[in-house]
Parts: C-alpha cells; sequence; structure tokens
C-alpha cells in the first residue's frame, strides 16, 4: 500500500482518510464544505483517486468532493481472499457511503465508476441526486458499439486467450503507463517522474495487480451480467431515469467507444445533454479537468 501522507512531491496533497466499513482498509479524500452539496468522484481502471487531483481543488470552494479509492487501487487496500467483480466493488461502495451518510449526491464517474454508478443509484435512488458520467456507461440503457470489441478489450482477449494477461497486467509497476495509452490515454504531456510513480505505486508486485487485472476479464468472461441483470429486475430503474444526467464523450476513447456510451446513454435519458469533446481520450480528468469542474459546477447549478 502507498504510506498514508505520500504526497508524490506535492501533487496529491489531500488530507488521507480511512474507513473499515467495506471489510478492507479503504483510503478516501474528503475536502471542502461540509454543508455544500456532496461531490462523490468515482475512478476506474487502472488508475486511483489521484485522477482527479486537479478538479479537487476548484471543486470543493463550492462543494464536499469525496473521492474514494477502490478495493485493490490507490491507497487502499488489496485484500487477496476476496472477489474482484462489479457485485462486489458496488457493496464496498454501498458501505462506505453508509458510513459516512452521504445524501443528495452528485456522481462523478468514469470508466468502472459508471457500472458502478448505475447499479449503486438502482439500488440506492434516494441517496443520489444526479449523474455526471465521463467516457463510461451506466449499463442499462441497452447501448452498443457498431465496430464491436474497442482496441482496449481486444488486447485484453488476445493475451487472456494465449495465457500472458496476468503476466502483463501483473507488472503495472512497470507498465502503467503503455496499458493506459491502449486504453485511450492522450495528454503525454501531462507525464513526467512524479506522474509515472503516482500511478505506478499501487501496483509494486504480482499481487497488488489483482483489481486491475480482474475488473476487464469481468467483461471478457460476462461475470458482470448476472449481477447487472439482477439489479435492473429488482432496483428502480423509474427513479435512475428520472435523475438529472449529462454525459462528456471523447472521441479518442479506446476503452468504451463513444457511440456505445451515448447509446447506452441516450437509452435511459433521451432528453439529457451530451458534450461530445475532440482529442480527448479515456481518461478525461487528465486531458480537461478545468472544463470538466465549470461542466459539473454548471450541472449542479442547473439542477438544483
Amino acid at each position: 500500500m502507498i504510506p498514508a501522507t505520500e504526497t508524490f512531491k506535492g501533487t496529491w496533497p489531500f488530507k488521507p482518510h480511512f474507513t473499515d466499513a467495506a471489510g478492507f482498509r479503504q483510503h478516501y479524500v474528503d475536502e471542502g464544505r461540509r454543508d455544500g452539496e456532496v461531490v462523490l468522484c468515482l475512478h476506474g481502471e487502472p488508475t486511483w483517486g489521484y485522477l482527479y487531483r486537479k478538479m479537487i481543488g476548484p471543486l470543493s470552494e463550492n462543494f464536499r468532493v469525496v473521492v474514494p479509492d477502490h478495493m485493490g487501487f490507490g491507497k487502499s487496500e488489496t485484500p487477496q481472499d476476496r472477489d474482484y467483480t462489479l457485485q462486489t466493488h458496488v457493496e464496498n461502495l454501498e458501505r462506505f457511503v453508509n458510513e459516512l451518510d452521504l445524501r443528495d449526491i452528485t456522481i462523478v464517474c468514469q470508466d468502472w465508476g459508471g457500472p458502478m454508478a448505475g447499479a449503486f443509484t438502482l439500488r440506492n435512488p434516494e441517496r443520489v441526486k444526479r449523474l455526471f458520467m465521463m467516457n463510461t456507461v451506466l449499463g442499462y440503457g441497452g447501448g452498443q458499439s457498431t465496430a464491436g470489441k474497442t482496441p482496449w478489450f481486444q488486447w485484453i482477449e488476445k493475451h487472456e486467450e494465449a495465457g500472458t494477461l496476468n503476466g502483463i497486467l501483473g507488472e503495472l509497476g512497470s507498465t502503467i503507463l503503455s496499458v493506459m495509452k491502449i486504453i485511450g490515454f492522450q495528454n503525454s504531456a501531462a507525464v513526467d517522474d512524479t506522474w509515472i510513480e503516482a500511478y505506478s505505486a499501487p501496483f509494486p508486485d504480482r499481487e497488488s495487480c489483482i483489481g486491475a487485472i480482474n475488473f476487464p476479464l469481468d467483461v471478457h468472461y460476462g461475470r458482470f451480467l448476472p449481477f447487472v441483470f439482477e439489479t435492473m429486475q429488482s432496483g428502480d430503474m423509474e427513479a435512475l431515469k428520472s435523475k438529472p444526467a449529462t454525459l462528456v464523450s471523447g472521441d479518442k476513447d479506446y476503452g468504451i467507444a463513444p457511440d456505445h456510451a451515448i447509446s447506452d446513454f441516450q437509452g435511459l435519458f433521451p432528453e439529457a445533454e451530451i458534450i461530445e469533446v475532440s482529442n480527448v481520450g479515456h481518461f478525461c480528468q487528465e486531458d480537461i479537468p478545468d472544463e470538466l469542474v465549470a461542466l459539473i459546477t454548471d450541472f449542479i447549478a442547473a439542477n438544483p
């Protein structure tokens, strides 16, 4: 685990908080106004809260900004005896939100943060006020990619079938940048030794990569589908569809195809705003953080 007080040369200056509510030591950031609207920022694969580092400060001027690291990522613990599935991550999120008693939440989500937000909202609609999505899908709108699998999932399929995936994703401490480029990392100007250190630090050995290995395998093997179908049947779909929502879609996303993200979003929110941005990759928080802060702020103001 990354030391609790590690700031990566001041690029991550936020006070560390921890909870054991979900059965492991989970790190999170909790910044800003306690009387403000709650903005819950969810990261995905293979990143951690550091992805939001340029957004937390500006957002915290007006809101309470909470950024957890999922199990197996960032400064959170990576237990070896847990299942790293979408269902487990959603259940962890529920315990985390209940522990902090977060309410009227605006969920800001990207990558796997989207499916987590979708299932969480279906299961806990009373806690969610708005959904601000970036290069992701909630997974309940019936969206599809016209071109089939993206380059990222083609890469996953190739190496899983060849028996080499664990070896490659098990070395994220050395290969983090090249893996993120496969998914659609664009802002090479942001990369320096500190950037590499911050994104590599959660993965010092093979065991620490278990979460990052299993996220894409949940899709490759369709392991997430029974949970999605069960949640769709038992959850409150009408409550989900009634939430104010917006989608930011970058055209250089190689993890989740833009047409997939847009079609899935429109299946749930046919009248909601979609913001298509050019030359923006999968990790849009690295590409256009200032623009995203402004869009989130305006979105909350427009949907009181």
